[in-house]
């Protein structure tokens, strides 16, 4: 079990669903999480305006994974108001700035070349980036130093409903799930994020008369996003893929309407709906 932490989220006009600022009460770095239509307001806060790492999140469409643009500044808030009128995708800006000022250009663009990989590592995000940022050279008591300040980004990023460097790990044999039927084998997990699908995993090729389009502009997102790709006759999952729902993630697999409680099996032949809700 990991170790404990307090995290002070601090609410600037009270609602839960607007700008938030986060941090590690223990630690100096500071998360600003900007809902793209409270711009205007967060640019009267002085946090912004200091050399930080960012990240824009696009929204989840037909269970594809969601876009990210990661993104460094000398002055945040004016990169910001310029990927406003630039780009397009994005609803929520994570901003991380220090708040001693700690962080110089040299530091946010070895962040942000980090971040980039990291995203790519762990796939539970589309980059929007049109190329990956350069590394600049830096000392190793330096890299040292900026490795603790991304532990403290990546946590401050999770807790903060971002969780796009937080790896997928296997599970034990027992608590893998499998969903089977035609050409179809597939394992995965059901964790708090949803129902997550393992790389390899294959899926039918075609989908039934009565699918619907629902599964049709799934699995075609999928598909275009080159997280399925067309391999000896079925679909293969080319990396790990979070679905929001069982039922999702089962019709994705099977090409067909499907109650992914039923569909999802243990090892031992207990269904999902078996362990996880009539179980409790």
């Amino acid at each position: 079990m990991g170790l404990g932490k307090t995290i002070q989220i601090f609410l600037p006009d009270g609602n839960p669903r607007s700008i938030k600022i986060a941090e590690i009460t223990s630690r100096t770095v500071q998360a600003v999480l900007i809902p793209r239509s409270k711009l205007d307001e967060a640019a009267m806060r002085n946090e912004l305006s200091s050399v930080g790492v960012y990240y824009l999140f696009g929204p989840v469409e037909d269970e594809a994974k969601p876009l990210v643009y990661v993104g460094e500044a000398e002055d945040c808030l004016v990169r910001l108001k310029q990927h406003n009128k630039s780009k397009d995708f994005w609803t929520h800006a994570l901003v991380i700035v220090s708040r001693t000022q700690y962080f110089t250009k040299t530091h946010v663009k070895y962040l942000e070349s980090y971040s980039y990989q990291e995203v790519q590592r762990v796939g539970r995000f589309r980059l929007d980036n049109a190329s990956n940022p350069t590394t600049p050279y830096i000392s190793e008591p330096m890299e040292a130093d900026l490795m603790d300040n991304f532990d403290t980004i990546k946590v401050l990023a999770s807790t903060l409903g971002y969780p796009l460097f937080d790896q997928i790990k296997k599970p034990v044999r027992k608590e893998v799930l499998t969903c089977k039927g035609k050409d179809a084998c597939a394992e995965g997990e059901y964790t708090e994020d949803g129902l997550v699908v393992f790389a390899g995993s294959t899926c039918n090729l075609k989908e039934t008369k009565t699918a619907g389009s629902w599964i049709i502009n799934m699995r075609k997102g999928l598909v275009e996003s080159g997280t399925l790709i067309e391999d000896a006759g079925v679909y293969k999952f080319t990396s790990d893929h979070i679905f929001s729902s069982p039922s999702a993630a089962a019709a994705t697999v099977l090409a067909r309407r499907a109650n992914g409680w039923i569909e999802w099996k243990y090892i031992d032949g207990r269904t999902l709906d078996e362990v996880k809700r009539k179980g409790c």
